[in-house]
């Protein structure tokens, strides 16, 4: 319902009045386009070159399309999700691809609220008041650790990472008909936390926007040539323009492009950003 009707270039367009809010690009489910199978098949078959464990896949890319404000919620970390008999937790970060003026992110509180003030302030409509928001742009990076209280405004499109999970508590949904999940997200809540903008570090060809225990994200502002060392891990590439490509490759814009761990070095060649998303 919060989703947008247009869509870039690099998707199919939504139906008239179904409106898309995400893109998964690195789900279980999602096929590799030389028909080999799904990302989750392929990560089961080999799973030391995926980045695989006992779970399977690890990562979870999406990119995200706001039209209207996303719910306030909040997500465990790995020893509650675990604790629920579910896997992992969901640790995230939001790379800001476009931006309209004035748009905002809401990460964390302005102050220290308990479990029982957050709850008052759901009730009374106030918790939008309570948030951090956060202006953002193109290009800005956003951590989000688990356990923080979050919403995402509208008039953005991000490139989220995530840990491999979609558990999702709904605090408060501004009157919207949906479920909430109020018990379970007091529960799992933390008034300090990590998240906020990071800034890029530049490295050597590259920056990198964030490093996580669970992920680590790089961008490459191509205008040529760049070398993609072989680090014996995972790497994800998604291009944020067009006629970009590594080794002999294309990387379609806003696809997610998974080379499997190897000590070859890879070149990546075009003109743009591309984002490469790697296991720490």
């Amino acid at each position: 319902m919060w989703g947008a009707e247009r869509l870039p270039a690099w998707y199919p367009q939504p139906q008239p009045g179904q409106p898309v809010g995400e893109v998964w690009l690195t789900a279980e489910e999602c096929p590799a386009d030389d028909g080999s199978g799904t990302l989750g098949q392929l990560a089961r078959h080999t799973p030391q070159a995926f980045g695989a464990d006992a779970n399977g896949f690890p990562l979870l890319i999406k990119m995200i399309f706001s039209r209207e404000k996303l719910s306030v919620q909040v997500h465990p970390n790995d020893a509650q999700a675990q604790a629920l008999g579910q896997p992992r937790g969901k640790t995230e970060c939001w790379y800001i691809v476009a931006a309209d003026p004035g748009a905002t992110v809401a990460v964390g509180l302005n102050e220290p609220l308990s479990p029982e003030q957050v709850r008052a302030a759901i009730t009374d409509g106030s918790i939008e008041q309570k948030l951090r928001h956060l202006p953002v742009r193109a290009g800005d990076m956003v951590y989000v650790d688990a356990g923080t209280i979050h919403a995402i405004g509208p008039g953005v499109t991000i490139l989220e990472t995530q840990q491999s999970s979609d558990i999702t508590y709904r605090l408060y949904d501004y009157g919207r008909p949906r479920e909430l999940h109020l018990e379970q997200g007091l529960a799992v809540m933390r008034a300090s936390n990590k998240a906020g903008l990071v800034a890029p570090l530049a490295m050597k060809g590259f920056e990198r926007l964030v490093a996580s225990p669970y992920f680590v994200v790089d961008r490459f502002a191509l205008n040529g040539e760049a070398e993609l060392g072989g680090s014996g891990a995972m790497q994800i590439l998604v291009a944020l323009a067009e006629g970009c490509s590594v080794g002999s490759l294309p990387l379609p814009a806003g696809w997610a492009v998974v080379l499997p761990a190897t000590e070859t070095a890879y070149t990546l060649r075009g003109a743009g950003d591309v984002v490469r998303i790697a296991l720490p």
